[in-house]
């Protein structure tokens, strides 16, 4: 402390200013999510994202100074939850077999059709006509991309030296990603579970086939 007893370092006060400061940028990363996904990127602006949040525009200018970067962390924030999400069910799969392999199907048509990617698609379709936001856009996707295909290729416990399965593993992301974006225009639930109960017979074939070493049914 100086002579007149004035704290020279006060961390214990700067903390709760670095957690309002947080969760400030959290609710705006969470309202961004929200409106993109109700309303797409047309719909979407820095000041209905700061009303949703419960703050002032000027706040959400601060912590994201152009919309471009305000909608990329969002997604970004997304991608974050929804690898986090897929990664959680992980823990609730059957042990294995055809069983297992209709679980995983069935988990990631639903990561795919749920709110967190219809947010990501809506940045998505929006980069295409936005030079600003392509390239972060693109690298994100391709992140998420990735990350999935590797937490599928777990979860099957596919071996993807063995022809066929890291094409059809590749399809099976590919199948959910349309499926989700059918989902956009329609919730046709049936249909979609007849596909995934088709999709997984193939797979499980592919996955199981003579040439994987080690197969055991």
């Amino acid at each position: 402390m100086s002579g007149g007893g004035v704290p020279l370092d006060r961390p214990a006060a700067r903390a709760p200013k670095q957690d309002r400061s947080r969760a400030t940028r959290r609710r705006l990363l969470q309202a961004a999510v929200a409106c993109l996904a109700e309303h797409g990127w047309g719909g979407s602006t820095v000041a209905a994202v700061a009303e949703r949040a419960g703050v002032s525009r000027g706040a959400a200018q601060h912590h994201f100074p152009t919309r471009e970067d305000l909608f990329t962390a969002a997604v970004e924030h997304v991608a974050e939850e929804w690898l986090a999400d897929l990664r959680g069910h992980a823990r609730t799969l059957p042990a294995a077999g055809a069983v297992r392999t209709r679980a995983v199907v069935e988990t990631l048509v639903g990561i795919y059709t749920g709110p967190l990617f219809r947010a990501a698609l809506h940045l998505w379709v929006a980069a295409a006509d936005e030079a600003q936001l392509r390239p972060r856009v693109t690298a994100l996707e391709a992140r998420m991309g990735r990350e999935a295909h590797r937490l599928a290729v777990e979860f099957l416990g596919a071996d993807e030296r063995v022809p066929g399965v890291r094409e059809t593993v590749q399809g099976t992301l590919d199948m959910a990603r349309g499926l989700g974006l059918a989902n956009l225009l329609s919730d046709d639930g049936p249909r979609r579970a007849a596909i995934v109960a088709q999709w997984s017979r193939v797979l499980d074939t592919v996955l199981h086939s003579p040439d994987s070493p080690g197969t055991s049914r």
